[in-house]
């Protein structure tokens, strides 16, 4: 099984089984001894998960974070050392939240964090992307600055982009951000991805699976590939420098979109999502 298998975070607001805790004036949460016991082990498996597969930015970010391992982290703890480093922090946000409202966040140098982690029944999958996935996965390549900078420069096209072109734009944080690969001039891989890095069965897949394909990141490539969030990825797109995205940052990404929808899309590697049957589709509204 494989968990952290997030949709993209910026989502249609739909109904969720689980709901975001509340904040108190100093932006704590009230984290119970059983979500404490979660985030124990989650973080204790999946540190020795990404050993010596997690890039040096990565590991780098989570030793300024210091996170806690017996304890969930506090997100005042998390942004004083976020915004030393990039000026970036993380927002406390209900479970789901809809498009416009993440883009703005970005934006704003605010990365989006739902106040809720998994139960023990939901250990190894979860769609929706929780605690964990927010902090553990992504807070620590936030304190590199060409990461913040390519973030920060996707949230300020995304808030301006038309829903067709955001489309596009998700694409391409899908394939960074999400489940972005390093690979040097001497083929040494390393994970920089948050939904690679807080999962422990895609981490082995994307680092050594030999039915992934893995190619180097070309930006309408990326925009044109289709993904699917319920699967392992069947492709990962590599870049050479964590500062490529920083020079991604500086191109015009609206009209490498432009180019993208006028070429279309590939053809997916993935198949179809089954149908449900009348059955199931009863089942879902009981």
């Amino acid at each position: 099984m494989f968990y952290a298998r997030q949709r993209h975070k910026a989502v249609n607001v739909k109904q969720s089984k689980y709901q975001s805790k509340p904040v108190d004036e100093l932006g704590r949460v009230a984290w119970s001894a059983q979500e404490n016991d979660v985030w124990r082990q989650l973080v204790t498996r999946q540190l020795a998960c990404i050993k010596d597969k997690a890039c040096q930015e990565y590991l780098d970010g989570l030793r300024m974070l210091d996170l806690p391992h017996d304890t969930v982290p506090q997100i005042p703890d998390v942004n004083e050392v976020l915004m030393r480093e990039t000026g970036w922090q993380v927002a406390p946000v209900p479970a789901l939240i809809d498009f416009d409202h993440f883009f703005a966040l970005l934006a704003d140098k605010k990365f989006p964090a739902a106040t809720f982690l998994r139960t023990k029944e939901d250990f190894d999958y979860l769609q929706e992307p929780d605690y964990f996935h927010e902090i553990f996965g992504h807070c620590a390549m936030l304190t590199h600055p060409a990461f913040a900078e390519f973030t920060h420069m996707y949230g300020q096209l995304g808030k301006k982009a038309t829903p067709k072109e955001r489309v596009y734009l998700a694409r391409l944080y899908w394939f960074t951000v999400e489940f972005g690969l390093l690979s040097d001039s001497q083929g040494n891989r390393s994970i920089y991805g948050g939904g690679i890095l807080s999962s422990p069965a895609e981490t082995e897949y994307a680092f050594n699976s030999d039915k992934a394909v893995r190619k180097p990141l070309e930006v309408i490539d990326v925009m044109r590939t289709p993904y699917r969030i319920d699967i392992m990825q069947p492709i990962y797109f590599t870049i050479e420098s964590i500062d490529d995205l920083f020079a991604i940052s500086q191109r015009d990404l609206i009209a490498d979109v432009h180019q993208a929808m006028e070429l279309g899309l590939h053809a997916p590697l993935f198949p179809p999502k089954p149908k449900k049957t009348e059955q199931q589709k009863e089942t879902q509204h009981v």
